[in-house]
C-alpha cells in the first residue's frame, strides 16, 4: 500500500509541481496517474523512490515513512520501469534482469532459479536469452525484460513510467494485456503514469487525474467515464466518453442484462468472437462494416448468439442512464 499525505513538491524558485496531494493505492491495486504535459505525475511517481525529493508531507509505503528508509530497503520496497526500459547494453540479459538480487546479497543458483522464473512468465526461453545482449532483442522483448527485472527481488510495489508508451499500437496493446495476466498472478501495488487516456482505462483500478499538481478527481474508470466530477473531468475525457466506457465492459457483460439476438443462418458473411471479448472494440468491428453479422462464442466454442450494433447502444443507454432500473428486453 502507498499512501500519500499531503505530498508537495516545490522546486527553487517557487514553482510547485506537486500540491498537498493525498491519496492511498491499495494493496495489489493498479492506479494510473492521468493528466496533461507538466500536471505532476512523473514528478510525482519519482517521489516515491525518492529521484525527486520531497518538500512537505509524506510518503508512506507499506506503513513506513519512505524517507525512513535506507536505500538498499526501498529499492527491496520498490520496483522501478521506464518508457526506454533502461536495459544496459553491456550487460547479459540475466544480468540486467538480476541487478537488484545481485546489490541484495542473492547466490548463483537463487538468481538462475529467479531468472527462468521470471523468463517463463513472460514467454521466453531462460536458456534461450539468458548470454543475449539487449540489442539482439526487439522492442516488444526489451520492454518484458524491462518488466520482469522490476520483479526480481519481488518488491511489493511498483512503479512504472510509461513502460510502454515507445512501442507501436499493436506491439503495446499484446504487452498490456499480458502484464494485466501477470499482474493477476503477482497481485503488486503498482503506481503507474500514462497520458493516454485508453491505456489508462483499460489497465487501471483506479485513476489518478491531475491538472497543475493538483488531484481533479481519483476514482475508478467507470466512475471518471460516466459521473466527472467537474468540468476539467468531463472535457479532459471527451465527449465520447460513452463509448471509452465500454472498453469496461464485456459480451458476456451484455448478454446477462439485455441478452444477444437470435444468429441469421442466412447471413455469409460474419465473424466470431469470444464472450469474453469487450464491447468497444467489438463495435469497432460492426461500424467499421468488417462483418455484417458477429456471432458470440462461450469458453467452449459453442455458439451463443449474434450481437448487433442496436444492442451495443442498448446496454450503453442502461449503463448510462441508471444500472437500477430494469433494462428492457427482446
Amino acid at each position: 500500500m502507498i499512501t500519500f499525505d499531503q505530498t508537495t513538491k516545490t522546486y527553487e524558485g517557487g514553482v510547485t509541481a506537486v500540491n498537498k496531494v493525498d491519496f492511498t493505492v491499495e494493496k495489489g491495486n493498479i492506479v494510473v496517474l492521468l493528466g496533461p504535459s507538466g500536471c505532476g505525475k512523473t514528478t510525482l511517481l519519482r517521489m516515491v523512490n525518492r529521484l525527486e525529493s520531497i518538500s512537505e508531507g509524506k510518503i508512506i509505503i507499506d506503513g513506513q515513512d519512505s524517507m525512513q528508509l535506507n536505500e538498499i530497503e526501498l529499492r527491496r520496497k520498490v520496483g522501478y520501469v521506464i518508457q526506454s526500459n533502461g536495459l544496459f547494453p553491456n550487460m547479459t540479459i540475466e544480468q540486467n534482469v538480476m541487478i537488484v538480487p545481485d546489490m541484495l546479497g542473492w547466490d548463483k543458483k537463487q538468481k538462475r532459479e529467479r531468472f527462468d522464473s521470471l523468463m517463463g512468465m513472460i514467454g521466453l526461453s531462460p536458456d534461450k536469452y539468458r548470454k543475449r545482449y539487449p540489442h539482439e532483442l526487439s522492442g516488444g522483448q526489451q520492454q518484458r525484460i524491462g518488466v520482469i527485472r522490476a520483479l526480481a527481488a519481488d518488491p511489493p510495489v511498483m512503479l512504472m513510467d510509461e513502460p510502454f508508451g515507445a512501442l507501436d499500437p499493436i506491439i503495446r496493446e499484446k504487452i498490456q494485456d499480458e502484464f494485466l495476466q501477470i499482474q493477476k498472478e503477482v497481485k503488486k501495488t503498482i503506481l503507474f503514469v500514462s497520458h493516454d487516456i485508453d491505456e489508462a482505462i483499460k489497465m487501471a483500478d483506479k485513476i489518478v487525474l491531475l491538472r497543475g499538481g493538483e488531484i481533479m478527481q481519483y476514482d475508478s474508470p467507470s466512475e471518471m467515464l460516466v459521473r466527472p466530477k467537474n468540468d476539467f473531468v468531463y472535457e479532459f475525457f471527451g465527449k465520447d466518453r460513452a463509448i471509452k466506457s465500454l472498453s469496461l465492459h464485456t459480451i458476456s457483460d451484455l448478454k446477462e442484462i439485455i441478452g444477444l439476438v437470435d444468429i441469421d443462418e442466412t447471413i455469409e458473411d460474419t465473424k466470431t468472437i469470444s464472450v469474453h471479448h469487450d464491447l468497444r472494440n467489438t463495435l469497432s468491428m460492426l461500424l467499421n462494416q468488417e462483418a455484417e453479422q458477429v456471432i458470440v462464442l462461450d469458453h467452449a466454442g459453442d455458439r451463443l448468439g449474434a450481437i448487433t450494433i442496436d444492442r451495443v447502444q442498448k446496454y450503453l443507454h442502461y449503463e448510462i442512464k441508471g444500472k437500477t432500473s430494469q433494462a428492457v428486453k427482446g
